[in-house]
């Protein structure tokens, strides 16, 4: 399956570069255009005529914004001929401001668990509306990569480890967000599967996977009309992505027909005439290349000007499609928080999936709702978001144990053991004493002290965890003469401020490092800043006793009560890879101790993606809460009580453990060897990998389970018109309870391709809720594109014809019904 790097670069390169840039707007994704197409082209070429060479340049990239909002991006207009600017808002997951609250929503991945594009939409719909009501004009996002690898850090940020499913939901998102007037920036062109090494990584990866899978949200972002697409860090064959041509040009705009422009990320643009020519049209967040360099170009002649003009021409002609030019675009409207957080319950609830449910553990009702042990410290904090470009603040966010609470009303008994200390105790007293409890520098002054401290048997040896607490720069900590929280890149120190665990309860930025501590005096040196505000400094340590303590706390709580809600969590965040699927810090060993004093245990994951489970069996239930938004207790507490069924289901597989997915155990792989990564699984992603590999997953692709017994029947599938297939089936609520399912259909290989195919693909599914006792007739259409290969000797989709297997189930491991059928030629 795998190949030399040089054959795969070689192979791969020649196709994008010739094969893909030969290729036709009439090829299949290509788009007619809109009315009054021509009147906006004229309008912009005039604009374009009067425009100077600096002014057009001005347009090509990035600059401070004179009255920031605190958005991510600013383009400047050209006042004199009523180009207004640009500001360029994140906004996976709600329009992320740095001055202003939003609607923090669910992350994507908890929206994709829904299995429903309508809820995409509506989900679109709130950001473009708060988007253009905070003054934004352009949101970056949605992200569509696959999930590739369950270690990627920014899993939360994207949808899910299938094509179809993803290309599905990013188009509805796409259209929710453009119609409230927002321009949509899909992301991250292409293959950026992993934070690990993001911006040097070299992608080698066959024709035919790179179109069955990765290109296939993006396509189907272009169909939905999709104003701007963003450029990667990575490479792709040796190329910067913002500097592809095979992608930029060959793929995206003569395969697709995009007419819209093509931004770097940030800080993602390497050179100023070849990335410009490649067609990559505006770089951000400044000018570094598409400045001064760009200017130089163009004057002795290295970039003609026209190649300029085209950039802003693509850049201008979405400008006037979204009435920014002439002044036709909606007035901004008021924010809706109370619209916003309906939908981000909603989502929330549609999203929660059910993994485990052991002898009725779920929902919580008699003496379990009566007599509860909360446990976690997520269960006492909010856990809203992920970290880097999808952190919101949100208008409000209660704690799961404020609506627990409040849901098992006034007869009952709640408790609350935090079972894990995020921020640490006093240290051991210090020789001389010292304030580390709350140490105040005064504005313009410097605090420094030196001094030791004695560890004992008491604290247990070990490692221990130093933590300082601080509101301004980050204190200088030395430990025997070493630097604790040494000061790293401006990157990694921004991404390191996001996330539950990086701000204690009272606002000071957190900073963590563990050390091995031997028995004995230890001499500990601080030097911290006032800075033009001053700040306060605290200094905190977690050491094997207090773990052990706050454990046997926990465990007296749960023995305690009737029943436990355990919250455990992930923090995951952009520009970092996660090294282990286990979930971090003492969580373990907690649930360990936990579930063997109550096996009543419920588990509610906050994580971003799929994680180990060693504890599993010993647990009553889990359930999957991801990143569940600024409603996600209100959700929480609605799925524990029954409220609602538990709509979710897995658009990742979950492995058994770290060594056993598809990207395990070979570098090259993931996360690269020698700067080079190869996708030698091919069109094997996912669950497509372990049903190859006969590999068993902790849970499957799909998996969910419900309050509630579904039967399928009567499973039908005949040939459709235009290549395709129709498959239909009944549906019936065999239990006592209203309840949510989502039957999927699995098609397998063609007879007639010489090509590489999975052993079985997603081809269709439909979200349903029915009363108890109800039936549905329903049918699912299986489009011929689905059907199809790439097929990388003709440059074009090859239809699976044939008697092809159709497979009917709950998960992709969950196959209930089967038939045969047959795909007629075109």
């Amino acid at each position: 399956m795998s190949e030399p790097n040089e054959n795969v670069s070689r192979r791969t390169t020649l196709r994008l570069l010739t094969g893909a840039v030969a290729a036709t707007a009439a090829t299949t994704g290509s788009r007619a255009p809109r009315a009054g197409a021509a009147q906006r082209h004229g309008r912009v070429d005039q604009l374009l005529a009067r425009l100077t060479l600096d002014e057009k340049l001005s347009l090509l990239h990035g600059a401070k914004d004179p009255r920031s909002l605190g958005q991510a991006g600013y383009v400047p207009g050209v006042p004199r001929l009523g180009i207004p600017p640009l500001r360029l808002a994140d906004g996976p997951a709600g329009v992320r401001l740095r001055t202003a609250r939003a609607t923090a929503l669910p992350a994507p991945v908890m929206l994709a668990g829904a299995f429903d594009p309508a809820l995409a939409r509506e989900y679109g719909r709130v950001i473009g509306h708060e988007g253009r009501a905070l003054g934004q004009d352009v949101l970056l996002s949605p992200m569509v990569n696959l999930i590739r690898t369950p270690c990627a850090g920014r899993n939360f940020e994207t949808f899910a480890e299938d094509p179809l499913l993803s290309a599905d939901l990013v188009a509805e998102e796409i259209r929710g967000i453009q119609g409230e007037g927002l321009i949509a920036t899909v992301k991250h062109f292409a293959l950026n599967n992993q934070e690990k090494d993001r911006t040097t990584v070299d992608v080698r990866v066959d024709e035919q996977a790179l179109h069955e899978n990765e290109l296939r949200g993006f396509e189907a972002a272009v169909a939905a009309g999709a104003g701007a697409v963003m450029g990667a860090y990575n490479k792709v064959d040796g190329m910067h992505a913002c500097e592809n041509a095979g992608l930029l040009t060959g793929i995206l705009r003569d395969r697709w027909g995009f007419d819209g422009w093509v931004m770097s990320d940030w800080d993602a643009t390497h050179s100023a005439a070849p990335a410009l020519t490649a067609g990559l049209d505006m770089e951000m967040p400044s000018g570094r290349w598409f400045g001064e360099p760009l200017h130089r170009a163009v004057r002795d002649g290295t970039v003609p000007e026209t190649t300029v003009d085209r950039a802003v021409h693509r850049i201008l002609t979405i400008m006037e499609r979204f009435g920014l030019l002439d002044g036709t675009a909606p007035a901004r409207p008021a924010r809706d928080a109370q619209a916003g957080a309906r939908v981000a319950y909603r989502v929330a609830v549609a999203g929660a999936t059910l993994l485990r449910n052991h002898d009725a553990t779920l929902p919580l009702a008699g003496p379990a709702a009566l007599s509860l042990a909360v446990i976690g410290p997520t269960g006492a904090l909010p856990f809203v978001g992920g970290g880097g470009s999808a952190h919101v603040v949100p208008d409000r966010a209660a704690s799961p144990l404020e609506t627990i609470t409040a849901r098992a009303g006034r007869d009952a008994r709640v408790t609350y053991a935090p079972g894990e200390d995020l921020y640490g105790r006093p240290l051991p007293a210090t020789t001389p004493r010292a304030p580390f409890e709350g140490r105040s520098v005064p504005a313009g002054r410097t605090w420094t002290y030196d001094g030791t401290f004695t560890a004992d048997e008491a604290d247990g040896f070990g490692e221990w965890t130093f933590l300082v607490h601080h509101s301004g720069e980050r204190p200088r900590v030395l430990l025997d003469g070493t630097e604790l929280f040494p000061v790293r890149d401006a990157m990694t120190e921004l991404f390191d401020g996001f996330g539950l665990a990086a701000t204690a309860p009272d606002g000071l930025k957190v900073r963590r490092a563990t050390r091995a501590v031997t028995p004995g005096r230890h001499t500990l040196s601080v030097v911290a800043e006032g800075g033009a505000r001053g700040q306060v400094v605290r200094l905190r340590r977690i050491t094997a006793a207090t773990r052990a303590a706050d454990v046997a706390d926990a465990v007296r709580a749960a023995r305690a009560a009737h029943s436990v809600v355990l919250f455990a969590y992930e923090d995951a965040v952009e520009g970092r890879d996660r090294t282990t699927l286990a979930l971090p810090g003492n969580q373990e060993a907690l649930i360990g101790a936990v579930t063997a004093a109550n096996p009543r245990t419920t588990v509610v994951l906050n994580t971003s993606s799929a994680v180990t489970m060693p504890w599993l069996e010993r647990t009553g239930a889990v359930l999957q809460m991801y990143y569940p938004g600024q409603e996600g207790a209100a959700a929480t507490a609605a799925v524990l009580f029954g409220d609602t069924d538990p709509g979710g289901r897995l658009t990742q597989t979950f492995p058994v453990s770290d060594s056993r997915h598809p990207t395990a155990g070979d570098p090259r792989r993931y996360p690269g060897s020698g700067g080079i990564e190869e996708y030698t699984e091919g069109v094997r992603t996912g669950y497509r990998w372990y049903d190859a590999e006969g590999v068993e997953p902790l849970f499957p692709f799909g998996h969910g389970l419900s309050y509630t017994t579904f039967a399928y029947a009567g499973l039908v599938v005949t040939p459709a018109r235009g290549g395709g297939l129709t498959a239909s089936f009944t549906v019936r609520n065999t239990g006592r309870r209203t309840g949510v399912t989502v039957p999927q259909l699995y098609v397998g290989p063609s007879p007639d391709l010489a090509l590489d195919q999975a052993p079985r693909i997603l081809a269709g599914y439909r979200r349903l809720e029915l009363p108890p006792g109800r039936t549905r007739r329903v049918t699912v259409p299986i489009a011929a594109r689905t059907l199809s290969c790439w097929d990388p000797a003709r440059r074009t989709w090859a239809l699976g014809t044939g008697t092809r297997t159709v497979r009917l189930g709950t998960s992709a491991r969950d196959l209930r019904l089967t038939v045969r059928a047959r795909v007629l030629p075109l």
